[in-house]
């Protein structure tokens, strides 16, 4: 194992309010297992991830919406109580967004990545990530952004139905608006009525040509970056189960060298100047050219999946660059295969509920090694805390199903967007 400053300790940001967020507890584990004192602040306090035997406190946020100076107010205070620099971790793309914005009034008390303090911003954005992969000929699915209602109907059938529509800045939209980051859109109607949100929404509408998928189709590089763009410790990965089906979050995925991705994100982050952790999601086309659809400029929920045998992975590099110790070379170990048991199960169930007559697949057949989101002999209880609080929501959508299914319930309200949730840097 590398050698770390075991003195210095970490501080976990997220401000998605998610409380079963498999890659916060991933990241105490990796660092908590090294040595270090883990700290968490969060939306979403008192979940099975604090459970974890790794974490040293836990943090609340004051009640959201959380402004950039009451955040920065609670990072001075929990500062103060940590008692010495931190290394600063963001978990999602709006606390990476903050995080940046408000370095320079952190310096003393917080270890973050020097880089420009609108980059996280830029590359989050849908819309300035279409403008930057045209600039480096970059592949990315057709993206129109319409100035109009009508513009946005037109450009849906101009691409072809259905098409994926995302709001530009996503960290930006609130719960109440009912809205999700991204949506597939079926008729030029939905488009239209979709548009007409954009106030509430927060940012511009973006209407993307949907690319096909299917096996071997969606791909992830996960990466560390040191100045200038140099990367660390990096990998690619194939996302074999998805939840929900084909379009979410990776469910199981397997590390796999793969030069186009690997190459297409080095030149990303190299032309940025990119420093730190990053998270990037590729769809390939039926002429295998790798689209890039999202840059998240923080830790993806499994990066643990690329841990080589001395046990490094991209969190552990950042708290080695940050505190000016040697980050090793990589120790490859592809092969390896990640899965979250509550969204494998229901991705497993699911698929073969819509084909009973078909196998499913063994996508861990001839891996050496599993790395499991939730499950750990040396820290049981998160796995614990999180089946129990499953069974439980479970228990409650099954008695709310049996409500509207009794007679007399309200009927559903006609004449919404339909809304499909098609893929999200966030889980659900």
């Amino acid at each position: 194992m590398p050698s770390f400053d075991t003195d210095v300790p970490a501080l976990l940001l997220r401000l998605d309010p998610n409380p079963f967020h498999h890659g916060t507890l991933g990241a105490i584990r990796s660092l908590g297992r090294s040595g270090i004192e883990v700290h968490v602040v969060a939306a979403a306090a008192g979940g099975p991830v604090d459970r974890s035997r790794y974490l040293h406190r836990s943090h609340e946020l004051p009640a959201p919406p959380v402004g950039d100076i009451p955040l920065l107010e609670k990072l001075c205070d929990i500062s103060e109580r940590i008692g010495r620099p931190a290394v600063l971790i963001p978990m999602d793309d709006r606390g990476a967004i903050v995080a940046a914005r408000l370095a320079g009034r952190l310096l003393g008390r917080y270890l973050l990545p020097d880089q420009p303090a609108d980059l996280p911003e830029r590359v989050a954005d849908k819309a300035e990530l279409a403008r930057l992969c045209g600039e480096l000929d970059v592949p990315h699915p057709a993206t129109v952004i319409p100035g109009s209602a009508q513009e946005a109907a037109e450009a849906a059938t101009d691409l072809g139905l259905p098409v994926i529509a995302k709001w530009s800045r996503p960290w930006l939209l609130s719960p109440s608006t009912g809205l999700r980051s991204t949506t597939l859109v079926r008729t030029p109607d939905e488009a239209r009525r979709l548009y007409e949100r954009s106030e509430r929404a927060g940012s511009a509408l973006l209407l993307q040509r949907q690319l096909p998928g299917g096996p071997d189709t969606d791909w992830f590089f996960h990466g560390c970056f040191t100045h200038g763009g140099g990367c660390l410790i990096g990998g690619s990965g194939r996302k074999e189960r998805a939840w929900p089906l084909r379009t979410g979050l990776t469910a199981v995925g397997r590390w796999l060298p793969n030069p186009q991705v690997e190459r297409a994100s080095l030149r990303l982050a190299r032309h940025l100047g990119y420093r730190g952790i990053l998270d990037l999601d590729f769809r390939r086309d039926a002429h295998g050219r790798y689209h890039l659809l999202d840059f998240n400029p923080r830790p993806g929920a499994q990066f643990r999946l690329f841990t080589d045998s001395s046990g490094l992975d991209v969190v552990r590099a950042l708290h080695l660059d940050l505190t000016g110790r040697t980050v090793p070379g990589r120790r490859s170990t592809p092969g390896r295969v990640f899965r979250a048991e509550n969204y494998a199960l229901l991705s497993a169930v699911t698929a073969f509920a819509e084909r009973p007559r078909t196998a499913l697949p063994n996508v861990t057949r001839g891996c050496t090694e599993v790395e499991r989101a939730w499950f750990a002999t040396d820290d049981p209880m998160p796995f614990l805390a999180m089946t129990g609080a499953w069974l439980r929501r479970g228990a409650r959508k099954g008695a709310y199903r049996v409500r509207a299914a009794a007679p007399g319930s309200a009927p559903h309200t006609a004449g919404a967007v339909t809304t499909h949730r098609v893929g999200a840097s966030q889980q659900p």
